[in-house]
């Protein structure tokens, strides 16, 4: 049975999405990492997730953006910023 701040593979799983985006916070970032160095089987998920999210960013900066839908993308973003 795991220790009370140690994760589970499900719980491990749960937070790939978000620890492969960087999107948890760091204590939430060790736990995951600490996890992924006594697991093999979630770490073969992590490697799989990661060379899938790696192609896909790979792919989608060749996607070329016609010229006037980026005028209109930039035009919105410096209105959003603060």
């Amino acid at each position: 049975m795991p220790l009370p701040d140690r994760l589970t593979c499900e719980e491990t799983f749960e937070r790939l999405d978000d620890y492969l985006d960087r999107e948890l916070d760091a204590a939430e970032r060790r736990r995951v990492d600490e996890h992924l160095a006594v697991c093999d089987v979630c770490t073969a998920e992590y490697r799989f997730e990661a060379t899938v999210l790696d192609a896909l960013r790979d792919r989608l900066r060749r996607v070329r953006v016609p010229e006037a839908v980026r005028g209109r993308l930039l035009t919105r973003l410096r209105e959003a910023s603060p």
